[in-house]
């Protein structure tokens, strides 16, 4: 009886890791796992040297300094072409940027104020043109790039909310891509450049990577080489740029060991390989790459674009160079989580592409390579069932180790000679998991860690929570700790007010009815309730369970707690009591967790600087008319939330600014006229921060006039009257000191 429980055990944890495996569900952790191995090997085995062939064109902040706010005009633009081309007499440019908006010249905005007619201003356009002015923001970037060796970049989309722009002619036609035996990540929609660009050259390539939200992480791990588009395919910036790099060669197939022509139907049904003339490049069953990181950020050589664009760059390093034109400005939002930087620029993502199909790096993961894991997972799952009976917990643990080597070796073997990429975290984890489970069954003790569990944490997690932490209660510490938390805090705007209105048992009946469903949406979430303080609620995120979403969990509990507070109103009316709002401050950081208090009394809390930031922000929400305040740690660890940037402050007790944020929820769920409305208050938050009163003052009292009025454009209106009467002077770094908590 005690073995078949033993082949139970194991065969039914196989049937899990099998039913992840063929994505009928997915396992989180398990995906965390087995990413965090392939990055591991990716950082173990990457070359660390720098690649002189593939050059990053860098709009870093000492460009931004010097030619002035981004977006540049088109002009700048033609000129770095034209040097590189010209005077640095590079081999190919691809450009990591889009220009999706025409752009007109200052003499055109001129000509349509003075003459209205048309015929009219076509002449004084020719007069002007003759005079060396240029009456479109197009042309001269236009002329620079036409017939060269140069390639844009553009955007394909998921959703079909917008289609702005020319795309390029495709690289494969409709008709052949049905032939081709991959499933293509298909676009919806576009965002490419404008007609008068496209047309002056040939080819474009998307620099897009919608597999990044397919990871449960957002890493860049994989990026598809080609998408399909209303039934043509497109190729990537990456590999676009190759191709012209190396002369256009031709490009098709190979399926089962046989090269096909791109134009010619395949005779098989297995696709390996991507035939870029003599260099093979090893695709997946998506047409994705897996990223061939040569090392960290910096493994290509970068030159500022203000240097390229006054022809101070060293010409030794631009030679026949192939270069990408991007950005490495944190303020121009192109950094991406990779698997050897948090932070690291995108533009570096398709230099690393370019420069494994030049060398041959890029490895693959081949269609069988399931077929090995799952026969891989089975012998381990019946070997384990049938020796664990016969040996004692030493030895058990021995075998199991040894399980672990062999699949470690082998996947380092397949990884490093064969370039094959083969599940490692998975195995790893299905050995440990199942060595533990039999283990304790062997050895039942988990009843008296689940009790004790429960004693120390009952009061303080959901019993969801509870039953997690119990199935591994060696893991959870109640002595202080420092690790990175998300913190929140709550509290209900004049609740004094309200509660002199109310008798004792009133009040007492108030605060449960709404403390009890905010309790319950931070629960859901995962959430530690710290503490009540009469009307408020101080809760936290990461501890003590472990949560690596943390901070997402958290922002999202704080936006579903408005709408619970909101379902109160009805209730509340019924009863005569008035209507509740709150204000809720976020922030991210590290902090001190565990048991703390006296001899008399403890309790599971957290401290630290980044606590208190948390409580300064909800603070701020009733200065800026706002129900929940984020700080730039938090807005950074959940990046696909849309946000308003509110100011940058110097809140009480601290020295340090810190930039607070506006949740305003998921990016792709914004509507247009928000994302119209937040590109004007960005522009007039440029202009306030340039001192720039005039202009700045016209944005925020546009935007009041809009139809949305919010009290952050009333705030600015009121600051700029104030700094035009007592100017902050030339050093100023727009931060404003708060003198409330």
């Amino acid at each position: 009886m005690h073995q078949i429980v033993r082949y139970a055990i194991s065969l039914a944890l196989f049937a899990l890791l099998i039913l992840h495996l063929n994505h009928v569900f997915r396992i989180g952790l398990l995906e965390q796992f087995e990413n965090s191995s392939y990055d591991a090997r990716i950082r173990a085995t990457m070359p660390n040297t720098v690649d002189p062939r593939v050059v990053i064109v860098d709009i870093d902040e000492r460009s931004l300094t010097a030619e002035g706010y981004w977006p540049w005009d088109r002009d700048k633009f033609a000129v770095m072409v034209k040097q590189l081309l010209d005077h640095y007499a590079v081999r190919a440019v691809g450009f990591d940027i889009l220009f999706a908006e025409p752009q007109r010249s200052a003499y055109q905005e001129m000509l349509e104020r003075l003459a209205p007619r048309p015929d009219v201003r076509a002449q004084l356009a020719d007069t002007g043109q003759a005079l060396g002015f240029n009456a479109s923001g197009e042309t001269q970037l236009a002329e620079a790039i036409r017939g060269r060796n140069v390639v844009l970049g553009m955007v394909l989309q998921p959703t079909d909310a917008n289609r702005i722009g020319q795309l390029p002619a495709p690289l494969i036609s409709a008709e052949v891509a049905q032939t081709i035996p991959a499933n293509f990540v298909t676009a919806e929609g576009y965002a490419a450049n404008v007609a008068e660009l496209q047309a002056a050259v040939d080819r474009a390539g998307f620099f897009d990577n919608p597999l990044s939200r397919a990871e449960i992480d957002g890493v860049f791990r994989r990026v598809p080489l080609m998408q399909r588009y209303q039934g043509e395919i497109y190729g990537s910036l990456a590999f676009e740029l190759t191709r012209l790099a190396l002369g256009n060669p031709d490009f098709g197939f190979v399926y089962d060991g046989q090269f096909a022509r791109a134009d010619e139907p395949p005779d098989a049904l297995e696709l390996e390989l991507v035939a870029l003339g003599e260099h093979e490049i090893p695709v997946d069953g998506e047409m994705a790459v897996m990223v061939p990181y040569r090392g960290p950020q910096g493994s290509f050589p970068y030159v500022s674009a203000t240097d390229v664009i006054h022809g101070a760059a060293d010409p030794a390093a631009l030679r026949d160079a192939i270069v990408l034109v991007g950005t490495s400005a944190p303020g121009l939002l192109d950094l991406r989580s990779t698997p050897v930087g948090g932070a690291y620029a995108g533009v570096e993502v398709h230099a690393n592409i370019v420069s494994g199909i030049l060398d041959g790096r890029i490895k693959y993961h081949p269609a069988y390579a399931t077929g090995l894991t799952v026969v891989m997972l089975l012998v381990i799952a019946l070997a384990m069932a049938w020796l664990f009976p016969r040996m004692s917990a030493a030895t058990a643990a021995l075998l199991g180790l040894g399980f672990m080597a062999a699949i470690t070796g082998l996947s380092l073997v397949l990884w490093s000679r064969f370039d094959m990429v083969v599940p490692l975290g998975l195995p790893l984890a299905f050995t440990a998991v199942l060595f533990l489970l039999q283990l304790l069954y062997g050895y039942f003790v988990e009843s008296r860690g689940k009790r004790e569990v429960t004693r120390l944490f009952g009061q303080y997690v959901p019993p969801e929570l509870v039953d997690e932490m119990a199935e591994n209660p060696e893991d959870i510490s109640m002595e202080g700790e420092t690790r990175e938390l998300t913190v929140l805090f709550s509290d209900v705007r004049g609740f004094t007010t309200i509660s002199e209105g109310l008798d004792s048992k009133e009040l007492s009946e108030l605060m449960n009815e709404f403390l009890t469903p905010l309790t319950r949406v931070i629960h859901d979430h995962r959430g530690t309730i710290d503490k009540y303080m009469g009307d408020a609620i101080m809760a936290f995120w990461g501890a003590p369970l472990d949560d690596p979403d943390h901070a997402r969990h958290a922002l999202e509990a704080a936006m579903e707690m408005l709408g619970a507070v909101r379902a109160l109103d009805d209730r509340f009316k019924a009863r005569g009591w008035p209507e509740l709002h709150i204000g809720v401050g976020l922030n991210t950081g590290p902090m001190s967790v565990g048991n703390m208090g006296s001899e008399f009394r403890v309790a599971y809390t957290v401290m630290g600087d980044a606590v208190n930031l948390g409580s300064r922000l909800e603070g701020q929400t009733k200065q800026y008319g706002v129900e929940i305040i984020v700080s730039e740690s938090t807005r950074a660890a959940v990046p696909d939330f849309a946000y308003r940037e509110l100011d940058r402050i110097r809140v009480k007790g601290k020295q340090e600014p810190v930039t607070i944020y506006e949740p305003l929820g998921p990016k792709d769920a914004l509507e247009e006229a928000q994302r119209r409305e937040l590109a004007r208050y960005r522009q007039a938050l440029r202009y306030y921060r340039a001192q720039a009163w005039d202009q700045a003052e016209a944005e925020f009292f546009g935007l009041q006039q809009s139809g949305q009025p919010r009290a952050v454009y009333a705030l600015y209106l009121d600051r700029i009257a104030t700094y035009r009467a007592h100017p902050p002077g030339a050093d100023w770094d727009g931060v404003y000191t708060a003198t409330s908590k």
